[in-house]
């Protein structure tokens, strides 16, 4: 049977020094954003999920985007690396979560760099946005690690966001979703649909037809209703101000061996 955990961390202290790189920085406010981290946290408890808190990096400012910490396929996880200095040392306590559930532990070695957030699966095909944060060697020893498993990595130019998953996420038959002008090739997606909004390109999978979606999106919302999707609305407005989506806060774990 497929698991449903997920890896959630809770934002620390100096949230509000997080980095930006593609935005104006914006006042955040701490308490308002632990109300909506926790909201999120039980939007997926709501749907079956249990979520597994790793434990907090108060010196680390952004470490409640966990996502970008480390990337699962199989059972395998691929511990990541930053192209952010300051956000290496948020893998610790990660690198501790997944090895208490059993999974076989990899890592990214200099001068390998990647973010979780740059890695989008979808089933045996991982895609990798080549940018920022993410570079050559990250994505050679991406692909060493994952495609003896069976996994195909495509490699996806990333210029315009922070990250591809800040681009594009799919759906759940494997179409990709994006705002045109935030994704520099959509032609490399054999599937694509073009959203409305920005952050209407992010969509965590809850299972079935649901979809975790940030409240910003709300013509996205209704477009994908009409395709027969159900989305799951949450308020991030905090995070959004730090570059962060719906996908940044959690890491879902599905294929954990029983």
């Amino acid at each position: 049977m497929p698991s449903k955990k997920a890896l959630v961390r809770r934002p620390g202290p100096r949230l509000t020094e997080g980095l930006v790189t593609h935005v104006e920085r914006e006042k955040v406010d701490v308490d308002l954003a632990l109300e909506q981290w926790e909201a999120y946290v039980e939007a997926l408890r709501a749907h079956g999920w249990e979520t597994v808190e790793v434990d907090p990096e108060d010196d680390c400012p952004d470490s409640v985007f966990v996502e970008d910490t480390v990337v699962m396929y199989k059972n395998v996880a691929l511990i990541a690396r930053s192209g952010a200095e300051s956000r290496r040392e948020e893998t610790i306590g990660v690198e501790e979560a997944v090895a208490r559930l059993g999974c076989s532990v990899n890592w990214i070695w200099e001068p390998g760099t990647l973010d979780g957030g740059d890695v989008l699966k979808i089933d045996d095909t991982i895609y990798v946005g080549r940018g920022g944060r993410t570079n050559a060697a990250g994505v050679q020893q991406l692909r060493a690690a994952f495609e003896p498993l069976g996994a195909r990595v495509v490699a996806v130019p990333v210029s315009k966001v922070l990250h591809l998953k800040s681009a594009v996420t799919a759906l759940p038959d494997g179409t990709v979703i994006g705002h045109i002008p935030k994704v520099d090739r959509p032609a490399l997606f054999p599937r694509f649909l073009s959203v409305p909004e920005e952050a209407g390109a992010h969509v965590v999978l809850l299972g079935g037809p649901k979809l975790l979606m940030a409240a910003s999106a709300p013509k996205t919302a209704e477009l994908l209703t009409d395709l027969g999707f159900e989305p799951v609305v949450v308020d991030i407005s905090e995070f959004e101000k730090l570059e962060g989506c719906v996908t940044c806060l959690s890491v879902r774990l599905r294929d954990l061996y029983a």
